[in-house]
């Protein structure tokens, strides 16, 4: 088979016009992908963090910025307290002794202030328990000083004047720890 080829000038042009384009598009795929063309962008790697390839060693915590933390400078006054001083208070050993007709319980007053002394004017109740109607046997009350974060524990008392009272059923109380300064 015998191949022809076409000649012209119609045809010339239109087949030299084709293969300059096609040239010149080649020359620009040539050079774009070979990096001439258009210049890549730098990338900087910041020190603190690893490389890709080490991801085992990454430590999100030593990248990331500490979080805001307020300080607190104390008042130069005086620090403040609540004058109701029950929670500073602690009871136990709740008790009725049948020959001798005497409460007992034993308090224990915990000053949290490592500056100031209290005075703690203490109250406690000896409660009927069943029925709960809110009758108390017996009251006690004493005031006592509590030198900064010290503690200092007594056995409250009660005699009841009754000689015979029989069986019943009691609690024991803290009432009353009114706080004062010192």
């Amino acid at each position: 088979m015998k191949q022809r080829m076409r000649t012209g000038i119609r045809g010339g042009t239109r087949t030299g016009t084709r293969a300059a384009v096609a040239a010149g598009l080649a020359l620009v795929t040539v050079v774009t992908v070979s990096g001439c063309a258009f210049g890549r962008p730098r990338v900087k790697v910041p020190v603190s963090f690893p490389s890709p390839t080490d991801s085992s060693s990454y430590d999100a915590s030593a990248s990331a910025s500490p979080a805001y933390e307020p300080t607190y400078s104390p008042s130069p006054t005086q620090e403040t307290y609540d004058p109701d001083g029950r929670s500073d208070v602690r009871g136990s050993s709740c008790d009725f002794s049948d020959s001798l007709r005497q409460f007992t319980y034993t308090v224990s007053i915990t000053n949290p202030s490592m500056s100031d002394s209290f005075s703690y004017d203490m109250a406690v109740n000896w409660m009927k328990a069943k029925p709960a109607d809110g009758k108390a046997y017996g009251l006690h009350e004493r005031s006592i000083t509590v030198g900064p974060g010290d503690t200092e524990t007594y056995t409250a008392k009660y005699t009841v004047n009754q000689s015979s009272i029989g069986q019943f059923w009691f609690t024991c109380e803290i009432t009353r720890a009114h706080k004062t300064r010192m």
